[in-house]
């Protein structure tokens, strides 16, 4: 039988969402991945977990079959039932969950396990219908979209394929060695095609910092204060352009005088770099007006991370930037696709006055806190999908804890028994992205993606969108969406947005919806009210809720905002929690592959830091603080990252550590200012040889 070749995109949690060729070799099974030659974007080239995609889908511990719970919470014992039996079950604790309690007892949870918006956001509309108890999507991008939003004020930036013609790339919080290859790609262009000079602010040597020309090492949480102290230099020198300020940004002069004392010698002493790195940094950056700069997510999430992102997104608008080609910034091009997602996620049976739960503080509200459930009542059921929070989420502890309550009925479809599954009551088997239809968008381009159903669902696998609508009968939920297939609504979705059909689309691979150049690089006005930038930030005060305990102020421009979990005498250490280059997130995990090849979880440390604690290569340590500790080994670097910073790429299964619990133990899931946000890399620590006492 003739291999046949098919085109999708790549599902996961990447702003890429690559375009694929897939070989089917046949209705069950299928062969290499490989990036699209014909997408301008993709190039080609993907990344090495997604190109051994066959691994995962046709792994031999892939869920089968429905299963019912019969041990305790968290040992994963289960017995198999029907599809019937547990649909019903479902229904059922969702019923007298809402009688006893109210609708809101009910908690559907999701995220980004795949990136579909059928598959992915359908759960919504199971929610609006139901009245079940909203969630503040706030694992992920939240200080990033507020901190750019405060001075851009939509999501819209230059078209990536750009980078090749930039004679400077900066990569600001992002690794996307690992994260987003294509970038690399375009980078590489541009570096032979016009000498580019690649420059990676990051507080450890990534994969990405190990090629650049420059790397910026400084301590995590201090961004702001070097854009700042760049931004001086540009005013200083000469190198700011006036005229576009003038026309194109707020307060330009205000801003300037602001910037007056944050100088070279002020921003080394918050960073930790030399004045000798920032300077250079500032006139190369002036000299060259095609400068792209790439804005990741990784330097927000901190507890001043909007604010970093605010700082970091002003540069291009000091020196003008935007105005010319290869020249301006990105962070995410979501805004350009104009859906209209009421079919998907059942917006117009939306209620306002629906309580919504913050998602990065699962561990708080299934424990209980009153705060936290908003004074309502405690949740008692959930349905989880495309997201494993049992080790992903903030304050595992707390987080597992929770799982564990016997009164909360949990109900987790999944393509493995992750370690959220092990809670679950009832574990539904999941399909991968191969196994039905969807659509996909870029955040970090400009691409509509159909992707197909290519092979048939694995086992008895079902699609969330299945699941969902079967739930949803049992339960009398009236919504055209609960009748209608999958691609059914892509049609709906593209027909309301003035897009080609899904056929058309699978003709052609993609849709192209790049704006043109004078709206990408704002030209004709940026999307604000008065149309300009705002070097004044515009943030939502959120020190007037009621629900709120009083917030510090937020500075008017950029500035250092000292909210950061500082190092004290007992906890010495900050700690990134950065994700490992054969991971992405959890969904990864399961493979072979990529376990053997990320070996075991470490913690990166200086030598000096190494020979402070008196630890050696490959030993012990336990690391912790007052939420807990793990214990892990110890990988000794003499590569570039400051004295005190202190690295464990992540995201193992909690199995992998001998505390039971994975590194999440120790983030924190306090909220980051000034709408929420999960603070992954905002965290201090002590480090204790493993024969001491923690």
């Amino acid at each position: 039988m003739s291999i046949e070749i098919f085109h999708s995109a790549c599902p996961h949690d990447c702003p890429s969402t690559c375009a694929l060729e897939i070989e089917r070799i046949n209705k069950t099974k299928i062969g290499r991945l490989r990036g699209s030659k014909t997408n301008t974007y993709t190039d080609g080239v993907i990344c090495s977990k997604v190109s051994r995609y066959q691994e995962r889908v046709h792994h031999q511990k892939r869920l089968t079959t429905p299963l019912k719970r019969i041990g305790k919470k968290g040992e994963g014992n289960f017995k198999t039932i029907s599809w019937d039996v547990a649909l019903d079950e479902i229904a059922h604790a969702f019923k007298q969950a809402t009688l006893l309690y109210g609708s809101e007892s009910i908690w559907p949870y999701y995220y980004a396990g795949t990136m579909g918006l059928v598959q992915r956001d359908g759960i919504n509309r199971l929610r609006h219908v139901m009245k079940y108890s909203g969630q503040e999507e706030t694992i992920c991008t939240t200080l990033a979209d507020a901190g750019w939003v405060a001075g851009a004020g939509d999501y819209l930036g230059v078209d990536p394929r750009e980078i090749s013609e930039s004679d400077l790339i900066v990569i600001w919080g992002g690794n996307p060695a690992s994260t987003q290859v294509n970038v690399m790609n375009h980078i590489s262009k541009a570096r032979k095609k016009r000498d580019a000079k690649l420059i990676v602010i990051d507080p450890y040597q990534t994969r990405t910092a190990q090629v650049a020309d420059i790397h910026l090492a400084l301590k995590p949480g201090t961004d702001a204060a070097l854009a700042c102290s760049v931004m001086h230099i540009l005013f200083r020198d000469g190198y700011a352009d006036k005229s576009y300020m003038e026309k194109y940004t707020d307060y330009p002069k205000e801003f300037e005088n602001h910037l007056q004392t944050r100088d070279s010698h002020w921003g080394s002493k918050i960073t930790g770099l030399t004045v000798e790195e920032i300077e250079a940094f500032g006139r190369l950056y002036g000299n060259n007006k095609r400068s792209f700069l790439r804005l990741g997510y990784g330097f927000t999430r901190s507890r001043n991370g909007a604010i970093n992102m605010h700082a970091a997104s002003c540069l291009p608008a000091v020196t003008g930037a935007w105005q010319y080609k290869g020249g301006g910034a990105l962070y995410s091009n979501k805004s350009i696709y104009g859906w209209d997602k009421t079919l998907i996620e059942g917006l117009d049976s939306y209620d306002p006055n629906v309580r919504k739960l913050d998602m990065s503080r699962i561990g708080e509200i299934l424990t209980g806190n009153t705060e936290d459930l908003k004074g309502g009542v405690p949740v008692k059921a959930m349905i989880i999908q495309n997201t494993n929070p049992a080790v992903v989420a903030p304050d595992s502890s707390k987080v597992n804890c929770g799982l564990k309550r016997e009164d909360l009925f949990l109900c987790v479809h999944e393509q493995f028994l992750t370690d959220t599954a092990k809670y679950a009551d009832i574990v539904l088997p999941a399909t991968t992205f191969l196994e039905h239809n969807d659509i996909y968008q870029g955040g970090g381009h400009s691409h509509v993606i159909v992707g197909p159903k290519i092979i048939e669902p694995y086992k008895n696998s079902r699609e969330n969108h299945q699941v969902i609508c079967d739930i949803a009968k049992r339960l009398g939920a009236q919504h055209p969406g609960f009748k209608m297939s999958a691609i059914q609504i892509i049609d709906d979705l593209l027909l309301k947005a003035n897009y080609p059909d899904s056929r058309k689309i699978l003709k052609t691979g993609w849709h192209d919806c790049m704006p043109s150049f004078d709206i990408a690089h704002h030209l004709n006005g940026w999307p604000t009210p008065n149309k300009k930038f705002r070097f004044r930030g515009v943030w939502k005060n959120t020190r007037e809720n009621k629900d709120q305990k009083k917030l510090p102020e937020i500075p008017d421009f950029p500035d250092h905002f000292e909210v950061i979990e500082s190092p004290d005498i007992e906890h010495p250490f900050r700690l990134i929690t950065a994700p490992a280059h054969n991971f992405l997130n959890t969904s990864f995990t399961e493979t072979q592959t990529s376990t053997s090849k990320e070996n075991q979880p470490e913690i990166i440390l200086t030598k000096a830091d190494a020979e402070s604690l008196n630890v050696k290569q490959g030993e012990i340590v336990k690391v912790g603080n007052n939420q807990g500790y793990i214990s892990l080994n110890v990988n000794i670097t003499d590569t570039k990252q400051q004295n005190g910073v202190v690295i464990i790429e992540s995201i193992w299964p909690n199995g992998a550590f001998k505390s039971g619990l994975g590194v999440n133990v120790l983030t924190s899931a306090e909220r980051g200012l000034p709408e929420g946000g999960a603070v992954f890399h905002d965290t201090k620590v002590w480090i204790k040889k493993i024969n001491d006492k923690p």
